[in-house]
């Protein structure tokens, strides 16, 4: 899998791509590396017209470590004196960053979760490069759209698995209670995916860092309202880990967005669902028409 030097970070990246096809950059939520993006999600958007980038954000998959820097502190973070080694701002220009180091003037771009965030901070620095923007299951930052279930908020708050079976284990029940409620739950699907996750990279330093970088992060809401490009947001009604508030406080806070709310869906996105997303962002970025 190649790699590019983007400032002081390595950033693994995977392109699939047809010659003068428009790219997605795919940017994946907390912890998540590239290959958190299902295979078969990003075949549909193959097929919707559009090529395919993900990555590894730093402090994730096989890119950067900061594992130099260790725990970050949240009582420190909460009392407005945060020492983090790095923002949301950084993520940010790492995404940026890959596309510059891959030749890419403009990309049409979409995240989840995190990856949401990161994208809306694309957006916000660098919109030149950014053709169209999907905000999947995120928020602006506001107070009140980043607001848990306290089931959902217990396993983020999980301390990290000792061992590749506990990880594995930790992961379904963290999916039965973040998951989509209203879709069958596969649970060895699940523990595949857990398995090549794990196999891949295990760093939950990663994850708290990432997590003290949302955390720090300012309101988005003021600069949100700001872009001109067109844009998608993509929210579960029930989603229990970031609440349908904050993909409604996303739409109202971009100009000209559409809001795609799916009933049923929680915090991820059930393989049903793939062709509608993959079809909505296809449809954002210019390409096809919504079926």
């Amino acid at each position: 899998m190649p790699a590019v030097v983007v400032g002081d970070v390595e950033l693994f990246y995977e392109l699939r791509r047809e010659a003068d096809e428009p790219v997605l950059l795919l940017v994946m939520g907390l912890g998540g590396q590239l290959t958190s993006w299902d295979e078969g999600f990003c075949e549909e958007l193959r097929r919707a017209g559009l090529g395919v980038l993900r990555f590894d954000n730093r402090d994730t998959g096989l890119s950067t470590s900061f594992d130099w820097f260790g725990p970050p502190n949240f009582e420190a973070l909460l009392a407005g004196d945060p020492t983090l080694p790095y923002t949301l701002e950084d993520l940010a220009a790492d995404a940026a960053g890959l596309l510059d180091a891959l030749g890419i003037e403009r990309a049409h771009v979409a995240g989840i979760s995190l990856g949401g965030m990161i994208a809306q901070a694309v957006a916000i620095s660098y919109p030149h490069k950014v053709a169209s923007l999907c905000s999947i299951m995120s928020a602006t930052g506001a107070p009140g759209t980043l607001n848990p279930t306290e089931d959902a908020l217990a396993v983020l708050l999980t301390p990290p698995a000792e061992d590749r079976q506990q990880y594995i284990d930790e992961q379904v029940t963290v999916w039965k209670v973040i998951g989509s409620p209203g879709f069958p739950f596969d649970e060895a699907a699940v523990r595949k995916k857990a398995s090549a996750a794990y196999d891949r990279s295990y760093r939950p330093g990663g994850v708290a860092r990432q997590l003290a970088a949302i955390l720090a992060a300012p309101d988005r809401t003021i600069a949100l309202g700001s872009l001109q490009m067109p844009a998608l947001v993509v929210h579960g009604d029930d989603d229990a880990l970031i609440p349908v508030i904050g993909g409604v406080a996303t739409a109202e806070a971009i100009p000209g967005s559409r809001l795609l709310r799916i009933p049923g869906m929680g915090h991820d996105l059930p393989q049903s669902i793939w062709t509608e997303v993959a079809s909505a962002i296809a449809h954002n970025a210019g390409i096809g028409a919504l079926g």
